[in-house]
């Protein structure tokens, strides 16, 4: 039986339309995807195409991304919601964050290719991207960190995952549909960016399993962190902070203390880098005191109420209790039945070292003030407060051998000199922002470099035509 070659040219086609659908990527809403899995062939693909894309391409998708985030009826809307879903930080700051977000993380400018030209040839030393990222996001900065991670890892050529913390599903899932919106509007592949409908425990799992994955960015507290870097695949770990200021009798007290303030209330103390624990020479602690009231402290000092406080915001003085991280000190009071007004900002008290507020990072505007004798001391135990988690450490002094001298002992990612804590992110402070600070890691402030592969490109035999 002859067959007629149309229907044999038919046949071939549809196969070829079949084996072609079967490597296309999941369909899915605007980067949201029911599984896993699902979501990472998608941003597979997706790469596989956005390795074709120039670099002023990518310029040009970071751009759409920085806009969307900055226009102002997302910015009002995700910082509204995102207080609203997590029951943490206030609406003020939570646009101050995606701001900085948005304007200060670098994009491709952040990356530079090398050249070593000599008899012998011409070699290049270029940044690459690793492919598929896997982002594992927080409840404390959940939008901040898709905004600001989304521009780096684009920057650098990768396209991204993100596994967001349950708490903060809805708001994550509008800001991964608005962002995948800009970037097909700005002619981008889709699926750059994607995530899941339904975040959890056991998605996660499947992320860090998962073989296409071939980098993963844990942001949030010890146990994420190290459950990424036992994974077997390259981690970068954005870990918990306990972060000590250090106040000598040579800093100017007035500054110090409003510095302290500013920076322990900002977003009600949900930033790892915030302070956590003031260490103070006996000779200005009370001057100290007493100008931090007047900045927006509110000192407690019966120790039945303190006892109280450390009974309601802790759970058995080892860890904070959730129902209270990212309150605010007006909020935390109240349950105590004190009544004070918007302009209280932070809860302080004297305490010894060994006090479950020095110990414990609370992700709240709880300050414990410890007098020590000498500056010399405050360092020593400020070194011992800080856990060994390198993150970020404050220091107040005029004193530039002192400055010097714990800047050495302390080794952490950010040490900010006579400023408040957010300087050290870019707000207010010099260098660029990220809310994926790689302490345990060590790449430090994440950029674009951080999520690229160093690659080096030999070319052989034009060394002397070139010179």
């Amino acid at each position: 039986m002859e067959i007629d070659a149309k229907v044999i040219e038919d046949i071939v086609n549809e196969v070829i339309k079949s084996s072609n659908a079967s490597k296309a990527a999941p369909s899915g809403n605007l980067g949201i995807f029911d599984t896993m899995d699902a979501a990472v062939d998608a941003a597979d693909v997706a790469y596989k195409q956005y390795l074709h894309c120039s670099f002023d391409d990518r310029r040009k998708y970071v751009q759409a991304i920085r806009d969307t985030a900055l226009d102002e009826a997302h910015l009002k809307e995700m910082s509204e919601n995102t207080v609203t879903e997590t029951g943490m930080g206030e609406v003020s700051y939570k646009i101050a964050k995606n701001t900085l977000a948005a304007t200060q993380t670098p994009g491709v400018e952040d990356l530079y290719t090398s050249a070593l030209n000599g008899d012998d040839g011409l070699t290049t030393i270029e940044y690459s991207p690793f492919g598929v990222v896997g982002s594992i996001t927080p409840t404390t900065n959940p939008t901040e960190t898709i905004i600001n991670n989304s521009i780096g890892m684009l920057a650098a050529g990768d396209t991204v995952v993100f596994s967001p913390h349950p708490k903060a599903k809805n708001v994550t899932i509008k800001l991964v549909k608005w962002i995948n919106e800009a970037l097909e509007k700005a002619g981008a592949p889709k699926n750059l960016v994607c995530t899941v409908s339904e975040p959890s425990i056991e998605n996660t799992q499947a992320m860090l399993e998962n073989d296409k994955i071939r980098l993963l960015v844990a942001t949030g507290g010890p146990a994420i962190v190290n459950k990424v870097l036992s994974s077997g695949k390259k981690a970068i770990g954005a870990g918990a902070g306990n972060p000590p200021v250090v106040v000598d009798e040579t800093a100017n007290i007035e500054q110090a203390a409003k510095d302290i303030i500013d920076g322990c209330s900002f977003d009600n103390n949900l930033p790892c880098t915030s302070e956590k624990e003031v260490i103070a020479v006996d000779s200005i602690a009370d001057y100290l005191m007493f100008n931090m009231k007047k900045s927006g402290g509110y000192e407690l000092k019966d120790p039945d109420q303190i006892n109280k406080l450390v009974e309601l915001t802790t759970v058995k003085g080892k860890s904070p209790n959730k129902d209270f991280v990212g309150k605010s000190a007006k909020y935390i009071l109240e349950k105590l039945g004190i009544n004070v007004g918007d302009e209280i900002k932070v809860i302080f008290m004297e305490t010894e070292f060994e006090h479950p507020f020095v110990q414990v990072e609370m992700l709240m505007p709880i300050l414990p003030v410890v007098r020590v004798e000498d500056c010399e001391r405050a360092m020593e135990l400020a070194v011992i407060a800080e856990h060994g988690n390198r993150h970020t450490a404050m220091m107040h002094s005029k004193n530039i051998d002192r400055l010097l001298k714990f800047h050495k002992m302390i080794q952490t990612t950010i040490f900010v000199k006579n400023g408040p804590s957010y300087a050290g992110i870019g707000f207010g402070g010099e260098g660029h922002a990220t809310f994926t600070i790689a302490g345990p890691t060590g790449e430090g402030l994440t950029s674009a470099k951080s999520f690229s592969r160093i690659r080096r490109c030999v070319l052989c035999g034009v060394g002397k035509e070139l010179l």
